[in-house]
């Protein structure tokens, strides 16, 4: 109980900020206080912000779970983000704040629109916006379920009402699929993120970001000393993972002892086999009335003899695997000691390893230029002050993330040696490793402040992306298109109906969400920074830069990223975001140099010069 006090405390912080920056908007302008927060932003907010935003459940969720299935070469594979805040707040900062107060834009698609005088650039990159933002938002809302799911699961009230809940969704088809643990906290967790989003606007996401910012650093600190602590240190981690071999999938089906009533094993049950290995289910397992035998079940086998050994305490006592009918070994790695000190790190399905030389070099690129071309952080280089506040902020941005994300691969390399098989729920590796290291220092209560760290990482995601996507809804398709002459308060109304519509959408399509939270974080993060960056490069920079030009670049780019990921294909084992942002450039230029350019008047308001 004491984890979800701690918890609850800092869902208590949230609040207040949510009902503070209410009430400090209500003596300011609505539209940009809402949107931008007044273009206020100082040093730290800016920096802690930025950072919150681009640490999102990805970073705290999906990177420790590939941490824990590849090793230590994710170390290489993250690395390009050291570098994100001198490319993303330093290549495009300066003049995205500069522009978009010429234009008095607040939004992407209303720089875009206002540069070149092209409502129709403004309606493409708002169509793009929402549907790479809703991909990012199932991510998001998927790894917060996980989190709460993994804090309140030892909550006696919160398993009664997950029983409600089971008996409750049976009926209805498009819920009947989904764990009733998972349903719940994903309603909370919606129910939550949406409301103070909704009730704070801008400043109340900026001031939260700082707080979660500050909760994360923390959280990240504590779990080095306690894993260190509990791994005896990194040496000693090192020496027992350079014994480890990757587990081996599969199938089989299980026998009990003693036949009966209908009997159910959950899903990360362990059961010892008869020949005296250790498998962990992948799924639930059922017997049925009177059966011995179970049906098939998918099963996720241990390999190394020392974990084999520590699990085998942990089996369901009555029941064995009596056979296995499939097995699905990794295709690089398997029966390898040593695969997760090395590159390319073991891998499921590529006989290269999971990080070749290339796709190494390829990410560094994409981590560096993929995040500067996302919309949740150039928002956040429209609201700061003054370029004092940006040079301050990129190198306080520099350390927080040097910090962040070199210790988690510390953190879940040496997790690794104490969490066996968290492959049948990989996403749940971070909070799950949480509660082991508070409960191994004796300080249980301390996990509700771990878990707050990803959660916060999540949250301050969440509410970006809300923003981003339901300002670009209200401020360039409305206001735009629907209705010019509206008042404030119809604007202020359809503010908070459209960030809630966007929640509750993503909160439906979250119910059934993808398997793996960093395969489609990597997608959607791609698919923006493909079809914005080279178009906003090209908008503050080139005064040749015209409507028709924007459209093709922006279109280009989405359409390179959706086929390469549609066919699965890395020409030359490059990560697609290099492919995507040469179709994006070749695209602008072919068509810019095609029309007809911008008119003198708009390149002299924007550039000072009539010429170029």
């Amino acid at each position: 109980m004491a984890p979800l006090i701690c918890f609850g405390l800092y869902m208590v912080g949230v609040a207040w900020l949510a009902w503070w920056s209410a009430r400090r908007r209500a003596d300011e302008g609505f539209v940009s206080e809402y949107f931008l927060g007044s273009r206020s932003l100082g040093v730290w907010a800016l920096a802690l912000t930025f950072a919150a935003t681009a640490a999102s459940g990805g970073s705290f969720v999906g990177f420790p779970a590939l941490i824990y299935t590849h090793g230590w070469v994710l170390a290489l594979w993250i690395a390009g983000y050291m570098v994100v805040p001198i490319v993303g707040m330093g290549l495009l900062g300066k003049r995205l704040n500069h522009v978009s107060r010429q234009a008095d834009a607040l939004t992407l698609p209303e720089i875009l629109t206002k540069r070149v005088n092209s409502p129709a650039t403004g309606a493409v990159a708002t169509l793009l916006i929402v549907f790479f933002m809703f991909c990012y938002l199932l991510a998001q809302f998927k790894a917060g379920s996980k989190i709460l799911s993994t804090l309140l699961w030892e909550v006696p009230l919160f398993q009664e009402a997950v029983a409600w809940v089971h008996a409750v969704k049976a009926p209805i088809p498009w819920l009947a699929g989904a764990e009733a643990d998972y349903l719940l906290c994903l309603t909370v967790f919606a129910v939550v993120v949406v409301a103070y989003v909704v009730y704070g606007g801008f400043r109340a996401v900026v001031w939260t970001d700082v707080m979660q910012g500050i909760i994360m650093i923390l959280g990240v600190a504590l779990m080095l000393v306690f894993v260190l602590a509990q791994t005896g240190g990194l040496r000693a981690a090192n020496e027992r993972l350079a014994t480890m071999t990757p587990p081996i999938p599969g199938k089989g089906i299980l026998e009990r002892e003693v036949g009966g009533s209908e009997r159910i094993l959950a899903k990360g049950s362990w059961v010892s086999g008869s020949d005296g290995s250790v498998v962990r289910l992948a799924e639930p397992a059922t017997f049925a009335a009177s059966a011995l035998e179970s049906d098939d079940v998918a099963i996720l086998m241990l390999t190394t003899p020392w974990e084999i050994e520590r699990q085998r305490s942990q089996a369901v006592p009555g029941v064995q695997l009596e056979r296995l009918i499939e097995e699905q070994p990794y295709a690089y790695g398997d029966g390898k000691a040593g695969v997760y000190l090395t590159p390319p790190g073991p891998d499921e399905t590529s006989t290269l390893g999971y990080l070749t030389i290339m796709s190494a070099l390829s990410f560094f690129v994409f981590w560096a230029f993929g995040t500067a071309g996302q919309p949740g952080n150039m928002v956040r280089l429209m609201a700061f002050k003054e370029t004092r506040t940006l040079r301050y902020a990129i190198v306080t941005v520099s350390l927080y993330f040097s910090f962040i994300y070199f210790t988690l691969v510390v953190i879940f390399c040496c997790g690794r040696t104490l969490l066996s098989g968290m492959e049948v729920d990989i996403d749940r590796t971070m909070p799950e490793l949480a509660t082991v290291l508070t409960a191994g220092a004796g300080v249980p209560w301390l996990a509700g402040l771990l878990l707050a760290a990803p959660f916060a990482a999540v949250m301050s995601s969440v509410d970006s992306f809300l923003l981003v996507a339901s300002s670009s809804l209200v401020r360039d398709v409305y206001q735009r298109f629907v209705r010019p002459e509206a008042t404030s308060a119809q604007v202020k109304r359809l503010s908070y109906l459209a960030t809630a519509a966007i929640g509750v959408a993503a909160f439906v399509a979250s119910i059934k969400p993808p398997e793996k939270l960093q395969d489609v974080i990597v997608f959607a993060s791609g698919g923006v920074g493909a079809a914005f960056l080279v178009p906003m490069a090209a908008v503050l920079y080139w005064r040749r830069a015209n409507g028709p030009g924007l459209v093709a670049g922006m279109l280009g780019g989405a359409a390179t990223h959706l086929v390469l990921h549609g066919l699965g294909w890395a020409p030359l084992g490059l990560n697609p975001f290099l492919w995507d942002q040469l179709g994006a450039a070749l695209a602008l230029l072919v068509v810019t140099w095609r029309t007809r350019p911008p008119k003198p008047a708009l390149v002299h308001r924007y550039f000072g010069e009539t010429h170029g």
